[in-house]
């Protein structure tokens, strides 16, 4: 333990300000690298993660300022979403507005069925039909449109329109109709 002590006593005193000057910047750069640059590096993740939070807050909270309009509007939506149980009743409630339109426009339903299995489309499940009737060609536009327009949200996702036989003004058409529905 000596022997250092002895070294520094015999070197200048401009060595000794130079060698005090190093220790004290090794020192500060140990202590910066293993106590004040974690500390900071970790400040700055909080206060990342403050500010994302607060971007979160604001957003639900414009979205609570909206809270009256948007129950309004789902209210006025809530005629076109129907809870069913199985998909059994979803494809029944189908059938029979597809059949009262029929009746409605006086299309002849020839074959009615569903299609097999359920689509999924992300959250939605999607239900279909197959279906083959006669008209008139002005019946089966009217029944098609009343099937767009429909108050259970049905679309013809594909047809086949052609005449019945060569010297009949009756057309035969052949279509697919789905209903989009999302569960509750």
């Amino acid at each position: 333990m000596r022997m250092p002590l002895f070294i520094l006593s015999q070197i200048s005193k401009r060595e000794k300000t130079v060698l005090y000057v190093a220790v004290c910047i090794i020192s500060l750069s140990v202590l910066d690298r293993l106590v004040i640059g974690p500390i900071f590096n970790k400040l700055e993740i909080l206060n990342r993660e403050i500010d994302e939070k607060e971007t979160g807050i604001r957003r639900n909270l414009r979205m609570l300022a909206h809270k009256d309009k948007i129950i309004s509007e789902s209210a006025k939506y809530a005629a076109f979403l129907d809870n069913y149980d199985t998909e059994e009743e979803e494809v029944t409630s189908i059938l029979k507005e597809v059949e009262r339109l029929a009746n409605k426009e006086s299309v002849y339903l020839v074959d009615m069925a569903p299609r097999t299995g359920t689509v999924e489309r992300g959250r939605a499940i999607e239900y279909s039909i197959t279906l083959t009737c006669e008209a008139t060609m002005e019946q089966l536009i009217k029944f098609m449109y009343e099937v767009e327009n429909s108050r259970k949200l049905l679309t013809i996702t594909r047809y086949e329109l052609g005449p019945k036989s060569r010297d009949s003004d009756k057309a035969q058409c052949s279509m697919t109709i789905s209903k989009l529905v999302i569960p509750g």
